[in-house]
């Protein structure tokens, strides 16, 4: 059965090609959204960028039909530009000159002509939607981009094997899973045998050989760290495989995501020079502002952005016995090119070739803002992202509709692509009780 359904401005910022997402029903857009995402058309920022697609899109359909009688669009359903023939006030005592009100007043509006017609008001904003409910319209949250992130996928299995099974994955290194055992490429497995006093073992899924193969994880660990629990192993297992092109950490403060990412890329870049560059990157809330807000030099400006990730990296290169394994220190590497610390604010139109790239803080990005960065890679790069999907400063996105747990849900299974996700922490014992219960 056709819907109507009806957008709010939000939506449009936050997906411009969601007009094209709504199948077969018909999609209405109060007058009043327009008059709003005109005034974010000059913005630098990523919603600035999204509310003049949203312009250049609905201004294409008009080459197709007139809006105001609606115009065919996806699959069946049409498009149109509703204006009200006056702007009423509501029977309840809400303030008239609000946008929101204005576009719940074109909602109720729509809903009335068309009793016959499900009329679904559209919308990001929680309070919008339950205000919206009050006033007896039927809502939704706009999802198509969206992750449940309380099901998202943490990159690891448990895979159960005979006795015989499992002492061929230690002599050979490698074993076929099960019979009926479906597995995704790059996911972690602990391998347990079916003996009185089970024993377990790590690996991960190589789906072009089709088996489990043991971890490739240093004894003595990378770059003086070593993994402290399971999900750490896996995650350097991952970190250190070239063939693994996308990495994607999630996890809780205190869980290691930044040093281990920071540790298997100083080692393959400083200490096996399979990459060109180090190049550490993190958001600057908003992304796009300028940083000339800000006083002092470059180095200065970015300073208090990037202290984290500088206080990781002198753990490492000082504490973590790096002089002892002939790496050159923090300013030498700097001075060298080999390791480079920016911010994301222009990286557009950069190419990054056999650079090996960490993105900090990456669930503060939109989906579109991480395909940007990804699509900057170039031949014989591999790029990690890492971030806590519930420590968001951007307001454009929560933890379901942010870059980071989008792209680790989007693709997973893909070859080149693998993804983890942490739960235990061990910055101490302080930070977990934090982390957990506050």
């Amino acid at each position: 059965m056709k819907k109507n359904y009806v957008l709010d401005t939000n939506v449009l910022l936050h997906d411009p090609h969601a007009i094209l997402k709504f199948e077969d029903n018909d999609l209405i857009i109060p007058i009043y959204v327009l008059e709003e995402i005109d005034n974010f058309k000059r913005d630098a920022t990523e919603v600035g960028r999204n509310a003049r697609t949203v312009s250049r899109l609905l201004d294409a359909q008009r080459a197709i039909g007139s809006l105001s009688t609606g115009v065919k669009i996806g699959e069946g359903g049409t498009l149109r530009v509703h204006v009200p023939e006056s702007r009423k006030e509501l029977a309840i005592a809400l303030n008239p000159a609000s946008g929101d009100h204005a576009i719940l007043q074109t909602a109720i509006e729509v809903r009335d002509r068309s009793p016959g017609v499900p009329t679904i008001f559209v919308t990001m904003d929680v309070n919008l939607r339950i205000r919206a409910d009050a006033l007896g319209l039927a809502t939704e949250a706009y999802e198509n981009q969206a992750v449940d992130i309380d099901h998202l996928d943490t990159g690891m299995v448990e895979v159960a094997v005979t006795m015989a099974a499992f002492d061929q994955f230690f002599e050979a290194g490698a074993v076929e899973p099960p019979a009926g055992e479906r597995l995704y490429a790059n996911v972690s497995v602990m391998l347990r045998d079916d003996s009185p006093r089970p024993r377990t073992a790590l690996g991960r899924f190589h789906a072009e050989k089709g088996d489990i193969r043991a971890l490739k994880v240093p004894r003595e660990g990378v770059m003086g760290i070593r993994p402290r629990n399971r999900e750490q192993s896996f995650t350097l297992d991952l970190l250190l495989d070239d063939n693994v092109r996308l990495v994607t950490v999630v996890g809780k403060a205190g869980t290691g995501k930044t040093l281990l990412a920071l540790a298997a890329g100083l080692k393959r870049t400083a200490e096996d020079g399979s990459y060109s560059r180090l190049l550490v990157s993190r958001p600057v809330m908003p992304m796009g502002r300028d940083l000339g807000y800000l006083p002092g030099s470059i180095e200065e400006k970015l300073d208090p952005w990037m202290q984290p990730i500088f206080d990781n990296l002198e753990f490492l290169l000082v504490s973590g016995g790096a002089k002892r394994r002939g790496i050159r220190g923090f300013d030498e590497l700097f001075e060298s090119g080999q390791l480079q610390v920016e911010p994301l604010t222009y990286i557009r139109g950069r190419s990054l070739p056999q650079q090996y790239v960490i993105v900090d803080e990456a669930q503060n990005l939109t989906p579109h803002e991480v395909k940007t960065i990804i699509t900057r890679c170039g031949e014989g790069a591999k790029i990690v992202l890492t971030g806590d999907p519930f420590q968001i400063d951007n307001p454009y996105v929560d933890s379901a509709s942010n870059g980071l747990t989008v792209t680790a849900d989007r693709l997973r299974g893909e070859s080149l692509v693998g993804h983890i996700l942490l739960s235990k922490g061990e910055r101490s014992e302080l930070a977990n009780i934090a982390a957990n219960k506050l």
